[in-house]
């Protein structure tokens, strides 16, 4: 369903800035380059949080689960090493 203009709201646009003519202005915008043990950090909750999805998404709908693993285990058994 496409929003018209005709709906009687008004949707905000986002803001955009024109490109920077300096490049030392582009790199005091750009965020400071993260550590290693950041993105490790990240990648580690990103992890969890996937697998606590997945086993809740077993629990509510173990069929469906039960067809995703069949169809898990034929791509794993036709691939070639």
């Amino acid at each position: 369903m496409a929003r018209e203009p005709s709906d009687g709201v008004e949707w905000p646009m986002p803001d955009l800035e024109e490109p920077a003519d300096g490049a030392a202005e582009g790199a005091a915008r750009r965020p400071a380059p993260e550590t290693d043990a950041e993105r490790r950090r990240r990648r580690a909750q990103f992890l969890r949080e996937l697998g606590e999805a997945k086993a809740l998404r077993e629990r509510v709908q173990p069929r469906r689960a039960r067809a995703a693993r069949m169809r898990q285990a034929m791509r794993m058994r036709t691939f070639r090493w």
